[in-house]
């Protein structure tokens, strides 16, 4: 076998070694937590269809890692593709219980609210929200998308999927706008100490909004979110179902984790679903 027909070791780039999955289960499967299983696979094509399939046998806080997915997905069936190694792509099972349904559509922007608190522990680089799953951060003066997240209903609770850009280089990135947490300057690029911060962030506020019954307002996310959200004060297009576009500014985020956007007119419209896109504010770009 010649040495280009040999099988790519987990070790083939040195500056992305693999997950080591005992001591990353040693410090988040702790007694009384929230996280019940670890475990990480060296390639799927997405975890959370890989956990929404397992939904009816997985007890809550399960966490599925992979070191590359071939056909992750975000929202409006964009894929999600990365060089192994190069990022973390998750998913984690949670079962709201009696927290009341309608209130779940909050878990994916309290995933977002988790993500950028953890990250600006462990990677000291800071994270904006983009309405309404999207992750930002600033390389060379613009905004560019790090990562995303996507909610899905499976079994009797929310598969939530996290995918992060830690250390593509420049000439990895899929589009020109965006970005990796090395290209944004994190202070650290280790995934392991990545990971453990962001689920437990997550374990945080998901306890919070639990304790809370899922009210946003009164487990202080609605807050949190909007502090974060580089969406609102800016004038934006927001693509629609049914082909219907709507351009204002967004004024606020309501009690329903809907964007709210403000015509010329003065009329104030909530939008629960669609593609934002920025035209205007605190960066004067468009993203």
């Amino acid at each position: 076998m010649t040495p280009s027909d040999a099988p790519q070791s987990r070790w083939s780039d040195l500056d992305r070694p693999p997950l080591n999955v005992p001591a990353l289960r040693r410090g988040l499967l702790l007694p009384g937590g929230l996280w019940s299983a670890l475990d990480v696979v060296d390639s799927t094509g997405s975890t959370n269809s890989d956990l929404a399939g397992r939904a009816a046998s997985l007890a809550e806080g399960a966490v599925l890692v992979a070191e590359e997915q071939t056909a992750g997905r975000g929202r409006l069936d964009r894929t999600w593709t990365a060089p192994a190694r190069s990022g973390l792509f998750f998913s984690v099972y949670l079962t709201p219980g009696a927290v009341p349904v309608q209130r779940w559509g909050w878990l994916p922007l309290l995933a977002g609210v988790a993500a950028a608190t953890g990250l600006a522990r462990s990677a000291g680089v800071d994270t904006s929200l983009k309405w309404p799953n999207d992750l930002l951060v600033t390389v060379e003066g613009q905004e560019r998308k790090t990562g995303g997240i996507l909610a899905e209903r499976a079994g009797d609770g929310v598969v939530i999927g996290i995918g992060l850009n830690v250390s593509l280089r420049a000439d990895e990135l899929p589009a020109p706008t965006a970005a990796s947490l090395a290209l944004a300057g994190a202070v650290s690029t280790d995934r392991e100490t990545l990971l453990r911060g962001v689920l437990r962030s997550l374990e945080q506020w998901y306890g919070q909004w639990k304790a809370a019954d899922g009210d946003a307002a009164a487990s202080g996310l609605q807050e949190a979110y909007a502090a974060g959200c580089a969406t609102l004060g800016r004038t934006v297009r927001a693509q629609l179902p049914g082909d219907r576009t709507l351009t204002g500014e967004a004024v606020a985020i309501d009690g329903d984790g809907r964007l709210v956007l403000s015509s010329d007119d003065g009329l104030r419209e909530p939008v629960s679903a669609g593609d934002i896109v920025h035209l205007r504010g605190a960066e004067g770009g468009l993203t």
